[in-house]
């Protein structure tokens, strides 16, 4: 199985960031075929953007607390205060709304919710109010995170049907977290099968079986990315025991105003080269499926880590956005990636929490 990318692409890689920081400075150049704004590289961010709902009023309180921390940074302080205002003017106004929006056995998660937001928020006016800028971040992040909790609450049900062609395949029908053990320490990634069901439910399913258990990595570039899930023997991928059969999964890439997944083919195929997945190349440690090199679905138990800071290639205009099936992201201990190394191992990974998402096929029992 191929590298995601070789030491050669990857130094080709950051050479054409350069090149599009030079074409921006010559005179007359176009920013038309560019990223507007900066790419996210906050995974919490990114996860939240890819949950499948429609809620304005509360992507509105969202954004307005993502902001925050960069506000503080500016000085913003009357931004922040009108801010928080309106945060807490909106959660008061639609809590009865959110609490009758999710399933009845949701309800009181959502409540109790909502009150825990509202009740930092004093603490975060008086933040802005002393100007303290070191309190802005935690305090915000902390709302932001019950505000993920209620808009996953808010996701009815898996919104779209898989296609019929991979139902011999573990899906994964909404997320789950898993936690990786190693020398350095603890992992926990977030594993969104919202919008990649099939490479997220191939990757949980092997988990569960216990299969990185033990496993080197086998595959680095030091800043760039770790690989894993090469077994012992012949084979460089998962042989399915009830069919003793390679099990290999498609390229799965979800694209923003499209429900589904795009299958088997790279954007750029597809003619959306330029477009931005839901789930991008731009937070460190992006979890991704690796495959042989021009055979995008020869996927099986191969993923690597990524570790790129895109700084200089915007997410969107890399080499990877659009060829690789990103399917979660590092949420804890992401310091722990900076000191892994190739043949350094995966001690264990098992599944913390979403296990009851994971579709088996007909055939199989959890």
């Amino acid at each position: 199985m191929g590298t995601p990318l070789g030491h050669n692409l990857a130094i080709a890689l950051t050479c054409l960031g350069l090149l599009l920081n030079l074409w921006l400075a010559l005179p007359g150049s176009s920013e038309a075929a560019l990223p507007k704004q900066s790419a996210i590289k906050d995974a919490r961010i990114l996860l939240r953007n890819a949950l499948p709902i429609e809620d304005a009023n509360l992507r509105t309180v969202q954004v307005l607390l993502e902001k925050m921390p960069r506000q503080a940074n500016l000085k913003r302080w009357s931004s922040l205060a009108k801010d928080t205002t309106q945060v807490e003017q909106m959660l008061r106004r639609d809590q009865q709304r959110l609490i009758n929006a999710v399933a009845a056995d949701r309800q009181e998660f959502v409540r109790q919710q909502i009150t825990t937001m509202l009740a930092v928020v004093p603490t975060l006016q008086q933040a802005i109010t002393d100007r303290d800028r070191g309190q802005i971040k935690p305090l915000s992040e902390q709302i932001l995170g019950s505000v993920g909790a209620i808009e996953a609450a808010l996701v009815p049900a898996f919104p779209y049907v898989v296609p019929d062609a991979y139902a011999h395949l573990p899906q994964l029908k909404g997320r789950a977290e898993v936690e990786f053990m190693t020398k350095e320490g603890r992992i926990v990634a977030t594993i969104d099968g919202y919008s990649a069901p099939v490479n997220a439910g191939n990757f949980i399913d092997l988990v569960r079986r216990g299969f990185y258990d033990g496993l080197d990595f086998n595959r680095a570039d030091d800043g760039y990315f770790l690989q894993i899930g090469d077994p012992d023997g012949a084979a460089d991928g998962f042989i399915d025991p009830a069919t003793g059969i390679l099990r290999t999964v498609p390229l799965e890439i979800r694209i923003p105003q499209q429900t589904e997944p795009i299958y088997e083919h790279t954007l750029e195929e597809m003619g959306y080269g330029r477009t931005l997945p839901v789930l991008p190349f731009s937070a460190y440690g992006t979890l991704a499926m690796a495959h042989a090199a021009e055979e995008v679905n020869t996927a099986s138990s191969q993923f690597f880590f990524y570790l790129f800071e895109s700084d200089l290639t915007p997410a969107g205009l890399n080499l990877m956005d659009g060829n690789y099936s990103v399917f979660g992201y590092v949420t804890e201990g992401e310091e722990m990636l900076y000191k892994l190394r190739l043949g350094d191992k995966i001690l264990s990974a098992r599944v913390i929490s979403g296990l009851e998402n994971l579709q088996l096929p007909a055939s199989e029992t959890l």
